[in-house]
């Protein structure tokens, strides 16, 4: 996803691990100044998050972002719930199909575009632990094949 102006601050590896990833939508979220630079030093965590809607609004929990050091009394709760911004008719769509259809709405990744700060949600689907095995073997096998590959 390396693109010109795109640099990555973090990423949930354990989403793509849990759920089958279905469709990717990217979203602003609303930070404090000294989440910003906590952000920008890599100091967050994406692990057990996930993304819910409430009154219209899609909201993110579980996002842990370090207090900044040189932040004072301006910093704010490291797990607090955030907002995402995206546009009204996509937050009802994703609405509509995780209150009926069994999907959830979980972060992937973290990344600064230019100057602000995007996350990607992704809408998924739970994996069974005979499907967590199957595509743990299928990397395994193309983990394999790449060496084979190199070997020659």
């Amino acid at each position: 996803m390396e693109k010109k102006g795109v640099k990555i601050a973090a990423q949930n590896r354990k989403a793509h691990h849990d759920y089958f990833v279905e469709e990717k939508y990217e979203a602003g979220i609303e930070l404090a100044g000294t989440e910003v630079k906590s952000v920008r030093a890599g100091t967050l965590n994406l692990k057990d998050s996930y993304c819910s809607v409430k009154d219209g609004e899609l909201f993110v929990h579980g996002m842990h972002i370090s207090p900044y050091e040189k932040g004072n009394i301006f910093n704010k709760d490291p797990v607090r719930p955030r907002r995402l911004l995206m546009h009204k008719r996509e937050i009802r769509k994703l609405y509509a199909l995780v209150k009926q259809d069994g999907y959830t709405l979980v972060p992937l990744s973290v990344y600064f575009k230019d100057s602000r700060v995007k996350v990607e949600v992704g809408l998924c689907k739970g994996k069974k632990n005979y499907d967590k095995r199957a595509s743990a073997a299928q990397r395994d096998a193309k983990r394999e094949i790449d060496r084979a590959m190199k070997a020659r």
